[in-house]
């Protein structure tokens, strides 16, 4: 078996790695970095000059050329790896005829929780969509921003106080929304700054959020983890690393309490892989990051049925068009011939052979390409705002 072509496709605002082979089989993969595709597009393209002609089969082997060539990563690079590496795993498990969770170790579960997503820019809507994501069966509830998903073209200011006090008070309302069974999963955009951070938690720690994602910027590890050592709140963080080196500093310095990779970012499925081993060397859980389409979902969920360390799987209903709204679908589902559904905030793993889904014919007229075009909200002292 031999790769005859790998192609790039943009659809809407994803971008999918598409692999064919000699033998009439075909792998598909996901970018993860929605901010940059024209970039990972390219990266993929070039890529294809390197793979194409050879066995798809030993994945390992290829991740690390990809990678070690030159040593030049980033979010870009990095995507384009991971868009192909999911690709040669979904080839893979359809030449032999199983899905992919059988290829790293056999499933040590049958069914996968999720959460889903609220969008807002106000209050009552969040409040709103908290008690439809929970009547729909839904455990956990995340994407939720007690700062709301303002617009950025509102110029922003609070004062310390405001800020904190208001933020604390809209999570007693998610609390209050849906009661004492359902999971908070903060999504907190790196807006506070590491003191305002600690503020925050301690304010907010009455009402058991399972988690604050993203409290701060993700750079300073070292703030991260003096952080984490102040507050009696989980962290979760990770979606913006794009390699297992990162997560491995992270971990090391004691920066997190759910491990968060992207797989279409991070290096696929090789990649998590390697991070969920690193996690769980330190008794640390995974939940996969995933705004993206059902690609993603499929091939995360690859990972969280073979890991014991899994923790819970991000379901992205919402953002569509790069748009801040809620939806009570799965994004991105009108791409693909079947997609995942949750049952009592529940997936069953998928048993097609392969990641399990499939693009439908001729995606890119199903949905016309959207870039994101480069922009940050204004802060009222001239600066810009982290959101």
């Amino acid at each position: 078996m031999k790769i005859t072509t790998v192609k790039a496709i943009r659809a809407g605002q994803f971008l999918f790695c598409r692999i064919e082979t000699d033998n009439g089989l075909h792998g598909i993969g996901e970018a993860g970095c929605w901010g940059a595709l024209e970039a990972a597009e390219a990266a993929i393209v070039k890529f294809a000059g390197y793979l194409e002609g050879l066995d798809p089969t030993p994945i390992e082997h290829h991740w690390n050329v990809l990678h070690r060539d030159a040593y030049y990563q980033g979010a870009a690079i990095n995507a384009a790896i991971s868009a192909i590496d999911i690709a040669l795993w979904d080839i893979k498990g359809k030449a032999l005829g199983v899905p992919v969770y059988e290829l790293l170790g056999g499933p040590v579960r049958t069914r996968c929780r999720t959460y889903g997503h609220v969008y807002a820019k106000t209050i009552e809507d969040v409040v709103e969509d908290c008690r439809a994501k929970a009547a729909n069966g839904f455990t956990g509830i995340g994407h939720l921003n007690p700062f709301l998903d303002e617009g950025e073209d509102v110029e922003y200011f609070q004062s310390h106080v405001d800020k904190i006090e208001i933020a604390a008070d809209r999570v007693r309302q998610f609390r209050e929304a849906v009661g004492p069974h359902v999971d908070l999963l903060l999504e907190l955009h790196r807006r506070l700054t590491p003191a305002e951070a600690e503020v925050f938690a301690d304010a907010v720690n009455t009402y058991r959020p399972m988690w604050l994602e993203d409290p701060i910027r993700p750079e300073p590890i070292e703030a991260m983890a003096r952080l984490r050592n102040r507050i009696h709140i989980p962290i979760a963080t990770g979606e913006r690393y794009t390699t297992l080196y990162q997560f491995e500093a992270l971990i090391k310095q004691g920066g997190v309490d759910y491990v968060r990779p992207s797989i279409g970012l991070c290096g696929g499925i090789t990649g998590v892989k390697k991070i969920a081993a690193l996690a769980e060397a330190a008794g640390i859980f995974v939940a996969p990051h995933n705004p993206f389409s059902p690609a993603t979902l499929a091939a995360e969920l690859m990972i969280d049925a073979a890991i014991p360390n899994f923790a819970i799987q991000e379901y992205p209903t919402g953002f569509d068009n790069l748009r801040m709204v809620s939806s009570d679908r799965l994004l991105g589902a009108d791409l693909f011939e079947h997609v995942p559904q949750v049952v009592d905030g529940f997936i069953e793993l998928p048993s097609a052979p392969g990641i399990g889904v499939e693009l439908v014919a001729d995606p890119e007229t199903v949905r016309p390409r959207v870039t994101r075009e480069i922009g940050m909200r204004p802060h009222k002292d001239g600066f810009i705002v982290d959101q």
